[in-house]
């Protein structure tokens, strides 16, 4: 007979990525007696992290279970990493802030980025806490779309090695405006960072990214009041008899059965595997799912449109080996076409094996010797909220997404504006690839937060409209996509919640 295991604390926050961490680690400065709840354990540090061979080929870290393409009718291997830190374990460390208008309501030639609940002066405080937190380094004053800020950047931004630089002035005598990427490594006096070729896409052996691991839940956990339970899968959440508030959370731990008890529950498990959890707990108070009285949990689904692009000059090697550190924003506001295409950014450098996948054809040799002499880019449009994109659950419980891209016309006009920069700056070959479903980079958007609860899942606070206890805090709020890596958005409205959400009411 398996006897239940019993977890109790005043909030339980399901999930340890970027928002979750960031939440305990918040809680806890406060006092509050927190217990995290990830279904994965603690990712080894091993030579393997810096294998790319094992991380792009093998794919030694993903282990989440196929999801299926409801257009498509097949399944596939999602993009998604369960460990403790979440997905923030293998991501690039970029951390900027939205802009200013990101929050306000934008139409673009395809549909409208909606406006945010709150405004980017509600959120300024927070993110400069969560600068702190994750130890951004940057220089303000080079974006030439970047927000006011009330506090500096903790750390000087990276600076570029000899290649990047030099590209660098060849861009900027094609007539567009570079700056430092603000990025969250430790690279501080003393810090662990040693600048290795193996950041964007590899867990850090070192411990030197600023992922949700190294700056949520370790300093979390090292304030008393949080305690981390890993290995554990919750699978529903349940509420009192008249559905007002969740009273426990059920899931398993090696096979044998787990419940969770708390005042508060935090659900952060990101925004497909939050709005499947949200419509598993369906019941006779909330026959729809969760905190679905508006019909909206799962849906609004949106992944950046998203392409990898390789410029390359045949005659001259790059021998950068930490490539992350610049980017563009010259078409983030607007553009020749008169809307905005989007973000521009360094990736970190490419081998051959990590492109394989993507040209299966080229031999491994051949692909060496092209990424040998390649500057890499990452292109990032966003894509709008259709509420026919959507996270729903098959007959067996499986994660189905329902995405159609959007906002295209973007999209495509920054490949093109991008392919014919590069070409200025002296590249004569210029490639790219531009993501499908199975990437699904930056997911944001199944739990809305709004003011109305007709047409939105959350308030400004991340609380449930029909749940008094519940909240999502996660990018599972988001009303908009943006056109920017969201990790330090998502951590600056955790530390706002912890702060101004009241969450033990």
């Amino acid at each position: 007979m398996n006897v239940t295991q019993l977890i109790d604390a005043d909030v339980a926050i399901i999930g340890s990525g970027m928002g979750g961490g960031t939440l305990a680690r918040a809680l806890g400065e406060r006092g509050v007696n927190t217990v995290v709840i990830e279904r994965g354990q603690r990712l080894p540090r091993e030579d393997e992290n810096w294998d790319a061979t094992e991380v792009f080929a093998k794919h030694r870290y993903r282990n989440g279970e196929p999801w299926e393409d409801a257009n498509a009718g097949k399944v596939f291997d999602p993009g998604v990493h369960y460990w403790v830190g979440g997905n923030t374990k293998v991501f690039g460390a970029s951390l900027p802030r939205f802009r200013f208008r990101d929050f306000e309501a934008f139409e673009f030639p395809e549909g409208i980025s909606p406006e945010w609940p709150f405004t980017y002066a509600d959120l300024e405080p927070y993110y400069g806490i969560a600068e702190q937190w994750y130890r951004v380094h940057g220089t303000p004053g080079e974006d030439p779309t970047e927000p006011w800020r009330s506090s500096d950047y903790p750390f000087p931004a990276l600076s570029h090695e000899p290649y990047v630089g030099e590209v660098v002035e060849r861009l900027r005598a094609a007539g567009v405006r570079p700056y430092k990427m603000a990025m969250g490594v430790d690279l501080r006096e003393g810090g662990t960072c040693i600048r290795c070729g193996t950041c964007d896409g590899f867990p850090c052996r070192l411990g030197a990214k600023s992922d949700a691991e190294t700056c949520g839940i370790d300093p979390a956990v090292a304030t008393g009041n949080v305690a981390l339970h890993a290995g554990i899968e919750i699978t529903r959440l349940l509420t009192g008899s008249d559905g007002g508030r969740v009273v426990a959370a059920e899931g398993r731990c090696e096979g044998k059965p787990v419940t969770v008890r708390a005042k508060t529950f935090v659900v952060s498990a990101g925004a497909a595997n939050s709005a499947a959890l949200l419509l598993r707990s369906a019941n006779a108070k909330h026959p729809n799912g969760l905190a679905n009285s508006s019909g909206l949990v799962g849906r609004r689904y949106m992944v950046h449109n998203a392409t990898f692009m390789a410029a390359l000059d045949p005659r001259v090697r790059n021998p950068t080996t930490f490539q992350k550190t610049v980017a563009l924003n010259d078409w983030y506001l607007d553009s020749e076409l008169g809307f905005p295409l989007g973000n521009i950014q360094g990736l970190g450098k490419l081998q051959g094996v990590m492109v394989k996948n993507a040209r299966r054809y080229v031999p491994t040799a051949l692909l060496n010797v092209a990424t040998s002499r390649s500057m890499d880019w990452y292109l990032e449009s966003e894509d709008l909220p259709d509420p026919e994109n959507r996270v729903t659950l098959a007959a067996d419980g499986r994660i189905r997404i329902h995405w159609k891209q959007n906002n295209m016309r973007s999209h495509k006009a920054l490949i093109a504006q991008t392919r014919q920069l590069l070409k200025l700056a002296g590249f004569p070959i210029v490639v790219h690839q531009t993501m499908g479903i199975e990437t699904n980079s930056h997911m944001c958007g199944t739990a809305v937060a709004g003011t109305d609860p007709s047409s939105s899942v959350l308030d400004q606070h991340c609380r449930s409209h029909d749940v008094e206890n519940l909240f999502v805090v996660d990018s599972s709020y988001f009303p908009s996509a943006a056109a920017v890596n969201p990790a330090l958005t998502i951590a600056a409205q955790a530390i706002r919640v912890a702060r101004e959400g009241d969450l033990l009411r």
